[in-house]
């Protein structure tokens, strides 16, 4: 069996679609850094997406953990030509909406479509099970990479896992055994 403990970074305060552009995240919360430290297994390997708020909130709650190299595949979508606007300053309201009620094939301009993102992470998954089999791991990641990987424990479509919430600092646990995804839990705060 492998665990995935899925912990989204810390907030950036942003109030726009943040996906590539590389903000920093406000790790001021230091009591609840160190709680989500302490929830995840002493054994587990670490590994963040290579944008900044991922990679210093991996460092804050790494402790004594081995840390694997920064894993590009694990940033967060790429919302193209959307990145870093309000939904309302979107010039195309129609494909807007319909990017996040119809998640799949869609894409923002020069940006990434659902199955896109969710091709990306299992890739990345999938060579760290390959490369590492039977360990668990820490996963610093984002919002959309996690609700990937809600998806495909749930067996649910990409709709019905953008209904569910991931907050920052939370901890999200998919676990496979016997080859079958399960989520353990769901944006756990600790």
């Amino acid at each position: 069996m492998s665990r995935f403990f899925w912990v989204r970074h810390g907030p950036t305060h942003a109030k726009a679609m943040v996906g590539w552009t590389d903000l920093p995240a406000d790790l001021s919360d230091t009591a609840l850094l160190g709680r989500v430290r302490d929830h995840l297994p002493d054994n587990a390997l670490i590994i963040s997406s290579d944008l900044v708020r991922a990679v210093d909130t991996a460092t804050a709650i790494t402790g004594d953990r081995h840390r694997l190299p920064h894993d590009p595949a694990l940033r967060e979508i790429n919302f193209g030509a959307w990145e870093m606007k309000r939904y309302h300053e979107i010039d195309d309201q129609d494909h807007a909406r319909a990017y996040w009620e119809q998640p799949g094939d869609i894409h923002p301009p020069q940006g990434e479509s659902w199955n896109q993102v969710r091709a990306r992470v299992d890739g990345a998954v999938d060579r760290l099970l390959a490369q590492y089999p039977g360990r668990d791991f820490v996963a610093v990641t984002h919002f959309g990479v996690i609700l990937t990987q809600v998806q495909k424990a749930l067996n649910i479509p990409a709709t019905r896992a953008f209904s569910h919430k991931i907050d920052n600092l939370s901890v999200t646990e998919i676990r496979l055994s016997d080859g079958q995804w399960q989520a353990a839990s769901i944006n756990h705060l600790p």
